[in-house]
């Protein structure tokens, strides 16, 4: 059985335009499935989020933020798979599951993702739904920190990131199972 509805729209052409600055991954491929490596348990995969490094935030950038966003899930809203906030502005990188805890970041910390944990979560979308977007997002901020508290909601760094991103980096996948 097909679960099969429309694509969802790019959930940034919504939010006030930014400039765009370079995001690469050693496991991520811009347009290409994503590796069984950074899929959830749930959907076959090993649950390990995927090395980012990013270059030329603009001047002005105080922090980092980087975010996961399914915006195909059958929700209305999308799902977020990753949320971290209050990277310092040095940090210009993350190591392959550097996603587990705080413990493994270079500095900022982890928010509640839709599952309901404070670490990454891996693509698992519903089996034999169409291919859903994964969008790993590096938010380049105008302050050190949002305010937002450990474990709190990826929502609400959303909002707050409307009006403190200075420019997006993205790297964009997809997964179907």
């Amino acid at each position: 059985m097909s679960l099969a509805r429309p694509i969802a729209p790019d959930p940034y052409d919504f939010l006030p335009p930014r400039a765009w600055f370079e995001v690469t991954s050693e496991d991520l491929v811009d347009g290409a499935s994503m590796p069984s490596a950074n899929v959830h348990g749930s959907a076959g995969g090993q649950n390990i989020s995927p090395q980012l490094a990013w270059s030329g935030a603009p001047d002005g950038t105080l922090g980092f933020c980087v975010t996961c966003l399914d915006p195909d899930a059958p929700t209305g809203s999308g799902y977020w798979h990753w949320s971290v906030a209050d990277l310092p502005a040095t940090v210009t990188r993350l190591a392959r599951g550097g996603g587990a805890s705080d413990a493994t970041l270079p500095g900022g910390h982890h928010l509640t993702t839709d599952f309901g944990t404070a670490h990454y979560e891996g693509a698992a979308p519903p089996k034999g739904d169409h291919p859903h977007r994964y969008m790993f997002v590096v938010h380049a901020m105008d302050v050190e920190q949002l305010g937002v508290d450990p474990g709190g909601s990826p929502v609400a760094v959303a909002m707050k990131l409307a009006f403190h991103t200075l420019a997006r980096a993205r790297i964009t996948v997809t997964f179907a199972y």
